[in-house]
């Protein structure tokens, strides 16, 4: 199994074209853009990848773009996907077996998909059991708390049963609370799994207390404030205070018609694509939400002159 990059994992988006066919020619530039901005991964084919919406040969197609894409900048950059959206179990195998036959470095499990319907531990581990027991030994394993249909936290018992298998390294954590991310990151310390934090306004909190990156919606705007943070977050405490303070006030704009905001903050970052969305009506997208977008960008030029 691979290890995986400490740093700033985009939650990749899909781009389509005006046909609503996807853009792997835009799938290529975006992964481009992200390796420019300095990111060490890549979480392709996620929620923000609209995955629901995706079929499984788009899927596939998607994370071997990306691959090849990773593999010709010559960069060490990690890629881990997900496509984890059925409901049962034999579906599940098929999903995830085909993900890991593309090369990526861990196959992503939404924490959801093995309790269907929040009945506790035991049936979330028991169903662990079985898909871990389906799947090919040589891959690695992470879990994301994915808040669509239901957001399934994990427990202590469920942490717990992961670190015994040996098999899990990548953790995209959503809780949002800082107690509980302390707990975890004392769990999981000296363990293969590695935190990798969903929340900006909590980043700079946990990356001091052993988080190992940021994956989250933000680093579809501004990776490249989020893997310095990543970088020097205790090389510069002030500086990597401002910028945290950046990071957590433009982070609530994830309410805005996502992921359609961050196709528009691209294309002005020089990273052509239609607006167009599967998950999301571009018309949301008003003038209103346009005029936000821009004036956060002034603003992210500046925190990127402070950090020079």
């Amino acid at each position: 199994m691979k290890d995986i990059n400490f740093g700033a994992f985009p939650t990749m988006i899909t781009p389509y074209k005006d046909d609503n066919s996807v853009d792997y020619e835009a799938v290529k530039n975006i992964t481009k853009w992200y390796i420019e901005q300095g990111c060490t991964g890549i979480f392709a084919v996620c929620q923000s990848s609209e995955m629901v919406y995706l079929s499984l040969d788009e899927e596939v197609k998607i994370a071997k773009t990306v691959l090849e894409t990773v593999k010709e900048s010559g960069k060490n950059v990690s890629v881990v996907a997900s496509g984890h959206t059925s409901d049962s179990m034999d579906e599940q195998v098929r999903e995830l077996t085909a993900m890991a036959q593309t090369g990526v470095d861990a196959i992503v499990w939404v924490s959801n998909r093995l309790d269907l319907h929040n009945d506790g531990d035991d049936v979330w581990i028991a169903n662990a059991e079985k898909l871990l027991s389906q799947l090919p030994e040589d891959i690695a394993i992470g879990i994301y708390e994915c808040p669509f249909p239901y957001k399934r936290l994990l427990t202590p018992k469920i942490l717990d049963w992961c670190i015994s298998k040996g098999r899990f390294t990548f953790i995209k954590d959503t809780c949002c609370d800082p107690d509980m991310l302390d707990s975890r990151l004392k769990q999981i310390k000296g363990t293969s799994i590695k935190l990798y934090n969903a929340n900006a306004q909590t980043l700079l909190y946990t990356l001091k207390n052993g988080a190992a990156g940021y994956s989250g919606v933000m680093a579809n705007f501004t990776p490249d404030l989020f893997q310095w943070l990543c970088d020097n977050y205790d090389k510069n405490p002030e500086l990597a205070q401002k910028v945290q303070n950046f990071l957590c006030i433009t982070a609530f704009t994830e309410s805005l018609a996502y992921p359609v905001t961050a196709k528009y903050h691209m294309n002005k970052s020089g990273v052509p694509m239609s607006l167009w969305s599967r998950s999301r009506d571009p018309k949301q997208f008003n003038k209103y939400q346009q005029m936000i977008i821009d004036d956060i960008m002034v603003t992210e030029n500046e925190i990127r002159e402070l950090i020079k």
